[in-house]
């Protein structure tokens, strides 16, 4: 019973006994060292921190031969991929006043402030949204009299050159609508079926591949094992269709894009926490994002090109996040990752 309470903790729970040997890890640990339990269980304390922070060790002999609790904080664990940063708490457990086992908890501190950023970037998007809507509503208005007017006086008019004049003010305010309507985001609620992510990738791939020419590679990498989720299949390519774009004018038609899959289990996403989550990257190799535009891509109008609108990766997140997900990106010159989580059930506030 207290394995199963123990698997659904948000912290890495790991059991030593007297010898340091590990004989318990719960789901989350498995999740944070990068392996199974069944690998795991039978490794020697050495060994599984035997790359990371000399205080992880010191901590856990210190612990057992003092017969003392220990915390410790912002210490380096190796995983086999790449460096997390952890909290670490070392309680001893007394048998006859003496050490029989050693119980561990880990909590890694990048999780926690990746979920503050996440709640952070959701904030000011909606405030941005907001007030866009807002903006675009009162623009809206004036604009539908204006096209009104511009149509009864080309009525009025018999001169062909002055009905010149008239045709621009309707065409321009037309433009001007659809410009307003992108800006307002979204307006559909999703259809949500069972549909397989890599039919949507795929179909993003050859719609790209279509439009560029020879020297576009399009890679891809993807799980085959990740299950169907239910999300709007047309909302779903219309997102990830926007970013694949700003990856190919990122790369001026001739450099490398990469589409990636891969299930996270135990994903936070704003207040939410999930079981499985698929995250679907989008990699390019091109010359990066700037540092000053990092904070600001995801709102509208904001754009690095002159003929830019400023709108793709903004419908982008808002669809996404109608479908309880989210669009992050990470960038250094030479690769630039756009990051899709994807819930595949309901969360747990």
């Amino acid at each position: 019973m207290y394995k199963r309470i123990l698997d659904h903790l948000n912290t890495a729970i790991l059991l030593f006994d007297r010898e340091l040997i590990l004989t318990f890890i719960n789901t989350t640990g498995e999740i944070l060292l990068a392996d199974s339990a069944h690998h795991l269980v039978g490794q020697s304390a050495d060994e599984l921190f035997k790359s990371s922070d000399p205080a992880v060790l010191i901590n856990l002999k210190q612990s057992l031969t003092m017969a003392e609790p220990l915390v410790d904080r912002a210490l380096t664990l190796n995983r086999l991929t790449h460096n997390v940063t952890i909290n670490i708490s070392v309680t001893p457990l007394l048998t006859n006043e003496q050490v029989s086992e050693i119980l561990v908890e880990l909590q890694q501190v990048d999780n926690h402030l990746r979920i503050s950023k996440e709640e952070q970037l959701l904030t000011q998007q909606n405030t941005a949204r907001l007030l866009v809507r807002g903006l675009a509503h009162e623009i809206k208005n004036p604009l539908g009299g204006l096209r009104g007017a511009a149509q009864l006086l080309d009525l009025e008019l018999h001169d062909p050159e002055l009905k010149e004049y008239t045709q621009i003010i309707i065409a321009e305010s037309d433009r001007l609508q659809g410009l307003m309507d992108k800006m307002l985001g979204p307006n559909k609620v999703p259809n949500k079926k069972a549909l397989n992510i890599h039919e949507v990738l795929e179909r993003v791939r050859q719609l790209v591949q279509a439009e560029s020419s020879g020297s576009l590679t399009i890679k891809n990498d993807y799980d085959p094992s990740i299950p169907n989720i239910y999300a709007d299949k047309d909302q779903l390519i219309q997102a990830i269709l926007n970013i694949a774009k700003n990856a190919v004018q990122a790369v001026e038609g001739k450099g490398s894009i990469i589409f990636k899959t891969r299930i996270h289990r135990q994903m936070s996403i704003g207040r939410k926490r999930y079981k499985l989550a698929v995250k679907c990257d989008i990699i390019d190799n091109g010359p990066g994002i700037d540092a000053n535009m990092m904070s600001q891509i995801f709102y509208p109008m904001i754009t690095g090109r002159a003929e830019g609108t400023g709108l793709g990766l903004s419908i982008a997140q808002a669809l996404i996040n109608q479908h309880n997900g989210l669009i992050e990106c990470n960038s250094e010159p030479g690769k630039t990752v756009f990051s899709i989580f994807l819930p595949m059930e309901a969360g747990n506030d």
